[in-house]
């Protein structure tokens, strides 16, 4: 299934991807920098949402409270507790 998040407080303004039981694929940030969010959609390809969400959710962008990343955490965590 795919998944549609808006982001809150990243350059990033939305993320997509399908989400299978909790492995995840076909990630795609929309806004942000793009090399380093291609790099974190390769990585992440496949990977459950524990694994992400241990990676990833506590990252902070320079002095703002979230990243890209952590965003993409929570919005992994979201999908599975919704469709679940």
């Amino acid at each position: 299934m795919r998944y549609k998040y808006a982001t809150r407080g990243t350059c990033t303004r939305e993320i997509d991807f399908d989400i299978n039981g909790n492995v995840i694929t076909n990630v795609t940030f929309h806004g942000g920098c793009p090399g380093n969010l291609a790099a974190i959609s390769k990585v992440v390809d496949g990977k459950t949402v524990e694994e992400i969400e241990n990676w990833f959710k506590d990252i902070k962008c320079g002095t703002k409270p979230t990243s890209c990343s952590s965003q993409l955490a929570q919005a992994v965590r979201k999908a599975y507790d919704e469709l679940n």
